[in-house]
């Protein structure tokens, strides 16, 4: 039995969701968030209240359930609060800007590197620090890893792309004898 999926959603005032054709549609004001929901999971709404449960008898419903209750959750912190990941650059002459749809970080290759900003993201530069907003968590979510896998941290001296608050485990490196 699914922890998440056995507690109920509870819609703030101010949202509204909608199911119809197997889309769930979660909107509050101008910001809205669909996802498509399988049939092996049955949704129920009343009134302000979203409840997920397994059909009988399937393996994937059961699999799938807590799934789809996380996805609702996080589909109504988005268009009510939003997310925020925030990355740190650390390095000398590491540095990174936003050009148009585009975030160019300079990461000591011998050519800057390009990530496209999708839709729906925005990116935000000061100092070092690469500041990733938006309503869906999973599109936030990817780019800030993406834009991490450019250059990760390395264990020596910590130079790279990191998480703000991620603890980095430093080596010792060469003795000198």
């Amino acid at each position: 039995m699914s922890r998440l999926g056995k507690q109920p959603v509870i819609l703030p005032a101010g949202v509204e969701a909608t199911f119809e054709g197997g889309i769930l549609t979660v909107k509050k004001g101008n910001t809205s968030l669909s996802r498509e929901i399988k049939d092996d999971v049955e949704l129920k709404m009343e009134g302000n209240v979203i409840t997920f449960s397994p059909k009988e008898g399937s393996v994937v419903a059961k699999a799938l359930w807590g799934t789809y209750a996380a996805h609702a959750r996080n589909m109504v912190t988005g268009v009510t609060e939003g997310f925020k990941k925030v990355l740190e650059i650390e390095g000398v002459g590491y540095r990174a800007e936003v050009k148009g749809n585009k975030l160019v970080l300079l990461m000591g290759f011998s050519h800057p590197v390009e990530k496209e900003i999708p839709e729906g993201v925005n990116v935000v530069v000061e100092k070092g620090v690469v500041t990733v907003t938006g309503v869906d968590k999973e599109a936030i979510g990817q780019f800030a890893a993406d834009v991490r896998k450019v250059k990760k941290p390395e264990p020596y001296k910590g130079k790279g792309i990191r998480y703000q608050g991620e603890y980095i485990i430093r080596k010792q490196g060469k003795k000198a004898v």
